[in-house]
């Protein structure tokens, strides 16, 4: 166990096909004591994540063998849960919103700050760690609603006997509101309780995150009785059978 105040140590995977960014997040990365496996292909690093266990994957989108979107797509179709973190040159809205329909939870923009690529890693950790402390801490029972059930201890979606998978983000947005029925949120502080930051372009997030869980708890996503919208303020959890 890491000794009080201290950085928990992770295996994080780096895909990316350009020696100095790749070299770039490592150095940085190693700086907090992190272990860095570096991939420069793209099929090569979805055969690597679904055989072993890490605890991030920061993903560039423009990649020999498969691209980063398709490995987004193929770790989720494999109900990996991983956090990925995806690095691209592309920068209009339309590309942040599709990217994270693929299964990305955050999105940085070529070229980037450090400061600002290791503040959303710790950001995507420390949410993690957050999440998992606190429901073992608490010893949360597990949340039933509809035909779903929210087991906050193991992290899992059920409906029925059958697992439902769900990302890192997806987990802690939904357990967000399920644990708070009824409670209003707006896009900022969903921003802020999940992602740990908030404002800006990236409320387009939230709306991505909603949009996919809505797809996969809502029998009609389009007429939701579960994570329903509030016009003009933001999203509240209604249960709903």
């Amino acid at each position: 166990m890491a000794e009080a105040g201290s950085t928990p140590k992770r295996h994080i995977l780096v895909v990316e096909d350009e020696p100095e960014v790749a070299r770039l997040v490592e150095r940085h990365l190693a700086e907090l004591g992190h272990r860095v496996t570096i991939l420069g292909d793209g099929r090569l690093a979805f055969e690597r994540a679904r055989r072993e266990s890490f605890d991030l994957i920061i993903l560039d989108l423009m990649l020999p063998g498969m691209d980063g979107l398709e490995v987004c797509r193929a770790l989720r179709a494999e109900n990996v849960p991983t956090p990925i973190l995806v690095l691209t040159a592309k920068s209009t809205e339309l590309d942040r919103i599709v990217g994270l329909e693929f299964g990305a939870d955050d999105y940085m923009v070529k070229p980037f700050s450090v400061l600002e690529l290791l503040a959303r890693v710790k950001a995507i950790l420390r949410r993690v760690d957050l999440a998992q402390a606190r429901a073992g801490a608490r010893g949360e029972e597990p949340i039933h609603f509809g035909e779903f059930v929210l087991d906050p201890r193991a992290r899992t979606l059920t409906r029925g006997s059958e697992p439902v998978a769900l990302t890192a983000k997806e987990f802690d947005l939904l357990y967000v509101f399920a644990a708070n029925p009824g409670r209003v949120y707006t896009r900022a502080q969903l921003l802020d309780l999940v992602w740990g930051y908030g404002g800006g372009v990236y409320e387009a997030n939230v709306t991505s995150h909603i949009n996919r869980l809505r797809a996969k708890v809502e029998r009609d996503p389009a007429r939701p009785i579960h994570i329903q919208t509030v016009w003009g303020v933001g999203y509240r959890f209604g249960g709903g059978t």
